[in-house]
């Protein structure tokens, strides 16, 4: 049993906070199911006259503040948050519909200075940041149970395993653009956000008692201060099923239908996916139809779709067939930095044992450490000094290279030590 799995099972840091006290402790151990919350479902605040109480109740409120939002994925365009829960000492809990307050940015300023806590970060902050919600300083509950080495870190588990409730997990996928919203769909809603002050409470004292108190700290200010991610270069190569499209020719009928999907799909705010399967997409290319005949004869084509869709998805595919070969895109996606590691051995075998003892290395101590390797050091990082290390690789070279590629102190303090001697064994 691993220190956080002695901690989990611990009566004492199960109730900490809002968590279970001894004498409700199921005698056979299990969960006890948390169907309602405190002060039960609160209604969904839609207007500016609601919305400006909740920002004066949550200013009024103290300590740290659980946030947590729901999106619509795979049922509408993009990911915009559809509702967002908050919960606060003295605010209690409350869901606000962003579609009725499409402008947060009062509730955000209102909340300027004060902890976030949130579950998976960043998946949320992007959906916040485009209603005026970003946090100055938060504390990722997910990320914490990763760095002190629990071996489920959902919510649920992470709730189940610390605090010994167990959370209803039913409605995590449904449709949250749906309005009215149901009455359990809320609850639900309310229950993720019931916990999570006492769950940050928790893992703040399990870190502080494994020592790594400190490095979630470092990660938190990292999540917390890092810009919007820039768009990504060239979307369509990552349609599914792409590694069976080989012809240039063919890659342009693949960009050209899902240029055209994603445009359908954001005039109508639908998933792309709901316009047309990227199955379908790949069919297409590999296919290269001539006409509406040979196009409607291919799987994702079939007979509910009507001629005037199946016209328009042929003019795509008849637009990259009309492309001039210069205009072909190229058939790898450029990527800035070392090629893929199975390419090393041929390119560099140097590189490719400096990899190897590098990587193992990183592995003996993050299974030490008893925390996943990726949260230890990137493997993009550990790629990237590999491939092009520093001259001469001294302590302070590669942990100036490390730094450079976003590594954080606690990870450059514990990495590049391993790093220089895997250098130097394979000079």
């Amino acid at each position: 049993m691993t220190d956080a799995q002695e901690t989990a099972a611990d009566t004492a840091l199960r109730t900490t906070g809002g968590g279970p006290p001894d004498d409700d402790v199921p005698a056979n151990g299990l969960p006890i199911p948390l169907l309602e919350p405190r002060e039960g479902v609160p209604p969904v605040v839609a207007s500016e006259d609601a919305l400006a109480e909740v920002i004066a109740a949550f200013a009024a409120g103290s300590g740290p503040v659980a946030v947590d939002a729901e999106r619509a994925s795979g049922y509408r365009y993009g990911q915009r948050a559809y509702l967002v829960q908050l919960r606060r000492e003295g605010a209690g809990t409350a869901l606000i519909d962003p579609v009725g307050c499409p402008d947060l940015s009062g509730l955000g300023e209102a909340l300027a200075g004060t902890e976030w806590i949130l579950h998976a970060a960043t998946q949320d902050l992007p959906c916040l940041r485009d209603i005026g919600m970003l946090p100055t300083s938060l504390f990722d509950t997910e990320l914490a149970g990763r760095l002190a080495g629990f071996p489920r870190v959902g919510l649920g588990a992470m709730v189940e395993s610390v605090l010994g409730y167990a959370l209803e997990k039913g409605h995590s996928a449904v449709d949250w653009s749906t309005r009215p919203l149901p009455e359990p769909w809320l609850r639900y809603a309310a229950l993720d956000v019931e916990l999570l002050v006492d769950l940050r409470d928790a893992l703040e004292k399990e870190l502080d008692r494994q020592g790594k108190l400190e490095w979630a700290r470092q990660e938190f200010d990292a999540i917390a201060s890092a810009p919007p991610a820039p768009p990504r270069k060239d979307p369509w190569r990552r349609t599914s099923g792409m590694h069976k499209v080989r012809r240039r020719r063919q890659m342009a009928v693949v960009r050209e239908l899902w240029t055209a999907r994603d445009r359908i799909a954001q005039r109508r705010d639908v998933s792309p996916g709901k316009v047309l399967s990227d199955a379908a997409i790949v069919e297409a290319a590999l296919a290269l139809p001539a006409n509406v005949a040979a196009l409607s004869a291919l799987p994702g084509f079939g007979h509910r779709m009507g001629r005037r869709q199946l016209e328009q998805w042929q003019a795509a595919v008849d637009r990259a067939r009309a492309l001039p070969e210069s205009e072909l895109p190229q058939p790898g996606q450029q990527v800035a930095g070392p090629p893929p590691p199975r390419a090393w051995a041929d390119k560099d075998p140097v590189a490719a044992a400096r990899l190897s003892a590098a990587r193992a290395a990183v592995s003996a101590l993050a299974e030490e450490l008893n925390l996943p390797q990726e949260n230890l050091i990137t493997p993009d990082t550990v790629r990237r000094v590999c491939w092009e290390p520093p001259v001469p690789a001294t302590e302070e070279s590669v942990a100036a290279a490390l730094t450079g590629h976003g590594a954080r102190p606690w990870q450059v303090g514990l990495v590049a030590p391993l790093l220089v001697s895997a250098l130097a064994a394979t000079a």
